[in-house]
């Protein structure tokens, strides 16, 4: 399982990958408290039990404080990756977990062969839109009304690099980074 820390001050945080259902209660507590849609067990169960190596967890210690629970599927001709929930409590925002947990995602598909990731965002989680578009993705289309709190969404899309090419750059500037035919691959996309 993939694993990553760093130090944080006094405390340690950690990356992992879910592991089983034994995670499943964390995970669903986690999305529970801070996202505007009510999700049922069966909806985390069809997740995590058919994409479990695209979830991960971020603690500090051992107190579970964020996830991103994702999938992939063949989408037209090509293979996309879905990131369908992404949770960072209030207290760690704005340090990086966020992003980390949606790179080590996306790395996870890009091993798999996925060739975009697609997601949508509320028009007002100005937080979220921020680092998706610090990862590189774009805008693709409004969603008018698309929550169930009848908030409008932003549909959002990632060109990944072509297979055998680099993975997401460090620097979180990872649209500069693609090549020029991926680029008009990804204005085509966009246009579409």
């Amino acid at each position: 399982s993939e694993q990553a820390s760093r130090s944080g001050g006094a405390s340690t945080i950690s990356y992992r990958a879910y592991r089983d259902e034994s995670d499943l209660p964390t995970v669903a507590r986690l999305i529970d408290a801070d996202l505007s849609e009510p999700y049922t067990i069966y909806t985390y169960r069809y997740f995590l039990h058919l994409w479990p190596k695209l979830c991960y967890l971020a603690y500090d210690g051992d107190k579970a404080f964020g996830t991103v629970v994702c999938k992939m599927d063949m989408h037209r001709d090509h293979m996309r990756g879905y990131v369908a929930m992404l949770v960072v409590d209030k207290t760690y925002r704005g340090k990086g977990a966020g992003s980390e947990l949606v790179k080590m995602a996306i790395e996870a598909m890009m091993r798999d062969g996925c060739d975009e990731v697609a997601l949508e965002a509320e028009v007002v989680n100005t937080g979220a839109l921020r680092l998706y578009q610090n990862l590189g993705f774009v805008r693709d289309k409004r969603l008018h009304r698309y929550y169930l709190n009848g908030t409008d969404a932003y549909r959002l899309k990632l060109l990944l690099p072509k297979h055998g090419q680099s993975t997401l750059p460090e620097d979180s500037d990872a649209v500069n980074n693609l090549d020029a035919t991926a680029m008009t691959e990804m204005q085509a996309i966009v246009a579409a």
